[in-house]
This record gives C-alpha cells, structure tokens and sequence, in this order.
C-alpha cells in the first residue's frame, strides 16, 4: 500500500446533535437558538429547512448504527443537546434524553465504535441566550454544571470528550458576521464571548479531570493556516495577524493555557479587551486539553490590504489584511471552496513543533456537493468517486505529516450520513450514506463502501 496508518489508528466520522437528531418538539427538548432563529425568519434557511427536519438520528439511530458498522467505522463523534439534556439548564435531566443518550453511546461501545462526545456544538439553550449566552458570566457557570451532569451520567461509557466545536466560529458568525443567532456586529461583544468560551472550556476540563479521571477530553478547534500571498513582508504581517485571530486565539488557551500577548496588545489596541477575572486566567492555565479535535476544510490565504480600514466602522480582524483569491487555485467546483490538502500537513507539522506534539484527530474533513443526485449510478448508489479522491489526497498529506512524527491518531470524515447544516439546509450533501428527504430512506453511496476497505486495510 502507499499510504498506510498505524494500528489503532480511529476511522470514523462526525456529526451533531442539531443536525442529525429531529425531534425538535417541546416534548422532546426545549427551544434552542436554530429553533428560535428558524420561526423568527425561516426565509433565512435554504429551502426554508428548519431545525427540526434533520436525519432523524433520534428515532433511527439503531438502524445508523448499522450503517456505521457497514461503513467501516470504529469511532463516531456526535454531540449533546443542551437543551434536550436540560430544558430547564438549573432543574433536573430529561429522563427520555438520557436514556437516548446512553442507549447511544452504550451501543456504539458494545459494538466495538469508539464515541467520542462534544458538549455544545453551536446550540445555545434559548433559555440560556435569553441571559445573555456566551456573552454572560453566569451562562459559563451553568455550562460548566451541564458538563459535570454528562460526565456523572454518562462517564461510564464515553472515555474520550470534548467541550467545543469550533468556537471562533459562534464568535465571529455570531457577533461578527451575521451567520450566526443572535446576529450582532459586536467586536467587544465578540471579545467578551471569545474569553468566556475559553474559561468555560477550561472549567469542563477541570470538571472531567475531577468527575472521570481515566477520560479524556479535548476540544475541537477549526484550524485554517494562513498562507500569505507573496514573501513580501507586508503580506507576511498580514498572515501572522490572520493566524492570530483565526487561530491562535482559541489553540493557545487550549494547548498553553495563556493567550499568545501579540494578540492581547492587539484586542486592547481597539478597545476591545473583555472583562477579566484573574483567577479565571488561572483556571485556564491550569485545565488545558489533554487533546486537540481539528477540523480541516479549506486553507485562508491572505494579503496586505489593498486600502485603509475605515476608522467608524465596527472593528474587525480584516482590519489587517485582504483576503486573498489566489490566481489558479483548486475549487470544488460543487461547494465554492479551494481544495488544498497540503494543508493537512502544515498543520501535523504545527502542532509538532509548537504545540508539544499534543495528541490529535482530524475530527473533520470531508467535500460538500450540491445536486449530487446526478451522479446516481445504474445500481441507484450515488457514484461519488470526487469524494473518495478527496479522501485519499488529505489522508497521503496526513500521513506524511504522522510519518514525520506528528501525533494524529485517527480521521473522522463531515459525515456519515448527508445532514441538515445551518442556514444551508440539505443543499450541499458531505455523507458517506445518502438521506432520501421524503422517505428517510438510507442507501449507501460508492465512498461509504470504499471507506470500509480503507478502515479494514488501514490504508489504500
């Protein structure tokens, strides 16, 4: 074989509670922030595709289970719902939702699929959003409450955790950018959500250390390399700026324990510092990861700016830089997105040499494809060769990255079965098992019969 992966090496996928459950009803969970979002303006939503028509996992997730095993895998990440777990985030757990929860995860361990679990993964309680969210002092402390709950109910059978998923992003798509409820252009705000989410991590560590001491718990961190757009020192500058706010300012806390101080002077430089408790800073630099989730799709190139920042307007990092269309780049010309897997193995090499060879999984990667129904072959399997190719090209970069020593110990692909995302709704479809909308029925597409071969092999 020409890429081969160490024994043990973890093959799976990932998902989330809010994409892949259902059961959006007021019997099931309470409201949070997509509920919300969806009946305040569902023309937002592709399709008009709310919430609560995702793939079902919570009526059907025997029968995924299934499918995982006939897809190779031997792990699965999947996440908790807040709001389902505790609709009241001060009362006492759902009962229906711990025993979905633990028929779950105890199913998965018994069947030979290692769970890997993630605390919140964007879905803010409603309840919780109307304190304030990630913007309040109190939300940290009744996370840190619910993830001590998990861990008790649930630390039996889940031995690898995480606390977030991609946190810059309800930072920046929350209080930036618009993508995210509560859809502010708030750059203190911003700083204020970012500094409590790194606290609140660190409290979740400090709890799972206390509650599961055998466990292991990480956080899932969306690292997109910076690459400038020349050697030209202005366009250096413009990276290693990029590189601290896209980056840095959640992979440090995590791995170090402290934020990078080039990225401290620059929040206080625009008045931006948030409110700060030292013995919070404390709490951070004592509970860091004992492993990193990094998700991977595509890489940020920059440049110098082109022309000033306007002083009035609402501070943002693009304050220091374009963003930069590179001149040929690899699209996926389905998605919109560069295809560049080379980054895959910056990456490895990254957390080699600066971040203390720290333990980690490529906790997602995987190609988006819209109208992929055409590709449907003469067996009525969706011939997805583009998603396999994908695949091996990341996988050869990571497994170079691992023969240089980098500490990767497993990929879990965006996902197993085409899930419900965000304000896209079902039009770009990432699984390895294709969801017919209509009849909920699963039929497996060419690469999830493709990835059983790569997992059984340990390589292709």
């Amino acid at each position: 074989m020409d890429v081969k992966f160490p024994e043990g090496f973890y093959f799976g996928s990932a998902t989330s509670a809010a994409q892949a459950e259902g059961a959006h009803t007021a019997d099931h969970k309470a409201p949070d922030i997509w509920d919300l979002w969806f009946e305040e303006e569902p023309y937002k939503f592709h399709g008009g595709v709310g919430p609560a028509d995702t793939s079902t996992f919570f009526e059907h997730w025997r029968e995924d289970i299934e499918l995982l095993h006939e897809t190779g895998h031997n792990s699965f990440r999947t996440s908790i719902s807040w709001s389902r777990l505790l609709p009241d985030p001060e009362g006492d757990p759902n009962p229906e939702a711990v025993e979905f929860y633990r028929n779950v995860f105890g199913t998965l361990r018994d069947e030979g699929i290692e769970p890997f679990v993630n605390l919140f993964h964007f879905d803010m309680p409603v309840a919780l959003q109307e304190r304030g969210g990630w913007e309040s002092r109190e939300v940290v402390d009744l996370y840190e409450r619910y993830a001590r709950i998990a861990f008790e109910l649930f630390g039996d059978v889940v031995k690898r955790w995480y606390t977030f998923n991609e946190p810059i992003v309800h930072v920046e798509c929350g209080y930036l950018q618009q993508y995210h409820y509560p859809c502010k252009v708030d750059p203190k705000a911003a700083a204020q959500v970012a500094y409590h989410t790194a606290l609140a991590s660190a409290l979740a560590v400090r709890a799972c250390h206390e509650v599961l001491p055998d466990a292991k718990i990480g956080i899932v961190l969306n690292l997109t390399p910076a690459y400038p757009r020349s050697e030209n020192p202005a366009d250096a500058r413009a990276a290693h700026i990029a590189e601290l706010f896209a980056n840095k300012s959640f992979l440090d806390p995590s791995v170090h324990g402290a934020y990078d101080p080039e990225l401290v002077e620059l929040i206080k430089k625009h008045g931006l510092m948030p409110v700060v408790d030292e013995t919070d800073l404390a709490i951070i630099l004592d509970n860091t990861v004992d492993y990193l989730g990094v998700n991977f799709y595509q890489p940020l190139r920059v440049c110098a700016r082109a022309s000033l920042p306007n002083p009035e307007a609402p501070f943002m990092p693009t304050y220091y830089y374009d963003v930069y269309a590179m001149p040929g780049r690899r699209m996926n010309p389905h998605r919109g997105w560069e295809i560049y897997p080379h980054a895959l193995y910056d990456i490895a090499i990254n957390l080699r040499d600066n971040y203390g060879n720290i333990e980690w999984i490529v906790s997602e990667n995987g190609m988006g494809v819209e109208g992929e129904e055409k590709f449907r072959g003469s067996d009525g399997a969706i011939q997805d060769d583009y998603r396999i190719d994908f695949i091996k090209e990341h996988l050869t970069e990571l497994a170079r990255g691992i023969d240089e020593g980098s500490n990767c110990i497993g990929y879990h692909l965006w996902t197993f079965i085409d899930c419900w995302s965000w304000l896209n709704a079902y039009k770009n479809r990432y699984g390895l098992v294709e969801l017919d909308l209509e009849t909920q029925e699963r039929r497996i597409k060419k690469s999830g019969r493709w990835y059983k071969q790569l997992a059984e092999s340990r390589g292709f």
